[in-house]
């Protein structure tokens, strides 16, 4: 099993910054992508940005110029700094990551979601 704990999300207002922490733990031999989505109300879940364990990252195009996402290996920890924000990065913000286990298998994990508004 692994857990995920995301911190950081809040209100703030339009022009602000923000950032996003996730931390995984459990049963985890390596993370080959950790990665950030968002659902605004109404709206399908879509990618902000992703990191691969050793590529290049990927970012939304509504994400690029604005976003940095980053992870520290050692601790297991994605994180999502969102700097210039709108009021329509409003959303819940999840962590995702695609772990590999000691076992061999890939899983998928989601965190629970941090609220993010942002007010004009």
């Amino acid at each position: 099993q692994v857990q995920l704990v995301e911190s950081g999300g809040g209100l703030v207002q339009a022009g602000g910054s923000l950032r996003l922490s996730c931390a995984a733990s459990g049963s985890i031999f390596s993370i080959p992508v950790m990665g950030w989505y968002r659902q605004a109300p109404g709206k399908q879940r879509e990618l902000v940005a992703n990191i691969p364990s050793g590529g290049t990252t990927n970012y939304a195009d509504s994400s690029k110029g604005r976003f940095t996402i980053s992870r520290d290996n050692a601790k297991n920890t994605v994180y999502l700094q969102m700097n210039s924000l709108k009021p329509e990065d409003t959303g819940v913000y999840y962590c995702n990551i695609v772990v590999k286990t000691r076992g061999a298998q890939i899983m998928n994990y989601w965190g629970q979601g941090t609220q993010v508004t942002v007010s004009s």
